[in-house]
């Protein structure tokens, strides 16, 4: 009986043995026909640029599907409106815009100017630093307005005495 068992046991230590080398093999290779992933192009900094023209260092750039190049030629956008290389943006009603340093223009036509992509920047900056540090930025405020306070004060003083020495 103890033989039986010793090779039923030896059996099935053959049988799991085989079947978990043969669990550990390597996958196939991929299929030659099958699409391969597209490679990303990103900015030098690590950032990925939106579609659109931008006015950098004097001249336009245009970057589609995350390359850009400079403009050599005008171009026309979705809504008609054309930019040249100079960064003159016509619109359809054929009003005139210079694009500024850091000025963009989406393929679609939309004019966002430096000062208003600033803006909105810092508005986003302030809104994720509400919801980080609720009520930090209240505090902060009264407490610099308490500065403020302060040092009018102390300016005061310091005139009084002025006007005592004299």
């Amino acid at each position: 009986m103890n033989s039986s068992f010793l090779r039923g046991a030896l059996l099935a230590a053959l049988l799991l043995g085989a079947a978990a080398a043969e669990a550990q093999n390597r996958l196939p290779p991929r299929r030659t026909g099958s699409a391969a992933p597209r490679p990303r192009v990103a900015a030098a900094n690590g950032v990925g640029l939106k579609d659109g023209l931008m006015m950098q260092k004097s001249r336009v750039v245009l970057t589609e599907l995350g390359i850009s190049n400079p403009l050599v030629t005008t171009k026309k956008l979705i809504n008609g409106t054309t930019i040249s290389p100079t960064g003159v943006v016509t619109a359809r009603d054929s009003s005139k815009v210079q694009m500024g340093e850091g000025d963009m223009v989406s393929l679609t036509g939309r004019v966002t100017s430096r000062a208003t992509i600033v803006e909105a920047d810092s508005l986003l900056k302030i809104k994720t630093f509400d919801l980080k540090y609720p009520g930090k930025r209240k505090k902060m405020e009264k407490e610099a307005e308490e500065k403020a306070k302060a040092k009018a004060k102390r300016d005061k003083e310091k005139e009084k005495v002025k006007a005592k020495r004299k």
